[in-house]
Formats: structure tokens, sequence, C-alpha cells
């Protein structure tokens, strides 16, 4: 998996941290707190980058025993995370009514509640530690692969706090979406080349 890879699996990863990035910018009505933003990045991008560095110690302490299926477990992770995140948006286009739901957008606007940003940061990265357990069978750079995802996620979140500020959640199931179908085409690359099928 080389580093064009890696940098779309990471954006894949952070589409749901977008979202909530978006939702979050739509309670900065006056104007966007640098501040927040920051904080909200920062903890969304540091929980991307740790959870497939979790998930790479414990799928290296497996590696060799299932080392000749290792191409299948990988699409197989990928695709079931990027149908997951698919099945979703889905999901949330057919109960919202208007607005976005995902954050609440009655409350007050200036206040941020670094707990709960703390626990939707460890909720939407929690795919990116299946991705991890794939890095090891894959034998990826684990210090690029955490570095580029943790970096990426920082960026586009503090990028959706801004588009939620400026545009409302028009973008926000499109961005998960788009999130889902990279994910499903990474690791359908991933087992074609193993197959031979697919030679690049």
């Amino acid at each position: 998996m080389g580093f064009i890879e890696i940098l779309l699996t990471g954006v894949g990863l952070s589409m749901d941290a977008f979202a909530v990035s978006v939702c979050r910018g739509l309670q900065m009505r006056r104007r966007v707190n640098l501040k927040h933003l920051f904080i909200i990045a920062a903890f969304f991008g540091g929980f991307q980058a740790l959870m497939p560095a979790i998930g790479y110690l414990l799928g290296s302490q497996f590696k060799d025993y299932i080392v000749a299926i290792d191409h299948w477990i990988a699409f197989g992770l990928l695709a079931f995370i990027g149908g997951k995140i698919i099945y979703d948006v889905i999901c949330d286009m057919r109960e919202e009514k208007g607005g976005c739901d995902c954050c609440g957008t009655q409350v007050e606007e200036e206040r941020l509640d670094v707990r709960r940003i703390a626990l939707m940061a460890v909720a939407t990265s929690i795919d990116a530690l299946a991705v991890g357990i794939t890095f090891a069978f894959l034998e990826v750079n684990l210090l690029l692969a955490i570095t580029v995802i943790g970096v990426t996620t920082f960026a586009l979140c503090a990028l959706g706090v801004v588009v939620g500020h400026k545009f409302g959640s028009r973008f926000k199931n499109k961005a998960s979406l788009a999130g889902g179908i990279v994910l499903i085409l990474i690791g359908t690359k991933i087992l074609l080349e193993h197959l031979g099928i697919l030679v690049l």
C-alpha cells in the first residue's frame, strides 16, 4: 500500500469526523471560533491516528497465522467499514426532517463540551482500529500511515467546521457517502492485486 492509497484511506476514514465537524460549525452562527476549531480538529485527528496504531499492534500478533488469507481479511474489513458508512448515510437521509440532527443545532452556539467531543472522536475512529489491523497484514509503514491519517483528518475536520459555518449541512451526507465508496474501492484493489487480477 503506497502513499496515495494511505492518503485515500485517511480521507475515507475521516469522513465521519468531517460530518460531525460540519455540525459543530453549524453552531458557530456569528463567526468561526478558532480555538474551538483547533480543539475539534485535534481530537478527531489524534484519535484517528491512534486507533490504527492500536489495530496494527493487535494485527501483528496474529499476522503469521493468517498470512495466506490476509488480503481477504483486508478486503472484508474495508468493504464492511465502507458499506456501514454508506448504510448510515442512507439511514440519516431517510430520518432527517431538516437541519443537522447529529449534534443538536439548538445547543448554545459558543459552548464546547470537550468530553462530548472526545467521545465523538472515539466513536468516529473505531473504524480506523480495524484498518490498522489490515495495515499489519499488508506491512504498511505504520509511522507514515498514522501521520498521514492524523494530519488528513485534522485538516478535513478544520475544513468541516468552516464548511458547516458557511454552508450548513448540505455536504455532510455526500462527504460520508464518498468516504464509504473510497474504502470499498481500496479494499477491492488490494484483493485484486493479491489475486493477480490487477497488476499495477
